[in-house]
């Protein structure tokens, strides 16, 4: 299965880089006010590319945080569990494939 993901990666490798290679001609982006960008259309192509990427990820970074601070605090979670010096492990807040032995230290 690896050999495909590897020949999967490589053929997705040349085909950009031959893309590259097809799209090295001048191009021009015009901006406003007169302003334009001259480059290459593969480096227009990468910049909006990353722009997108970008513009992506910053718009659903408020949704991440909200969903984290969501289960982070889980609703009746008060934590006072943690308080208790001789609580027992199944009182404890300690993730599910944690055996007890390894949070009691025995």
């Amino acid at each position: 299965m690896r050999i495909f993901v590897w020949l999967f990666r490589a053929f997705v490798f040349f085909a950009l880089f031959a893309f590259s290679l097809n799209n090295q001609q001048a191009a021009s982006v015009n901006w406003f006010f007169g302003y334009a960008w001259n480059a290459p259309m593969v480096f227009i192509v990468l910049s909006a590319f990353a722009a997108g990427t970008a513009f992506g990820v910053i718009a659903m970074a408020p949704s991440w945080w909200r969903q984290r601070r969501s289960k982070l605090a889980e609703p009746g979670d008060t934590g006072a569990s943690l308080a208790v010096p001789g609580a027992s492990a199944a009182t404890r807040n300690t993730p599910p494939d944690v055996p007890a032995r390894l949070v009691d230290g025995v």
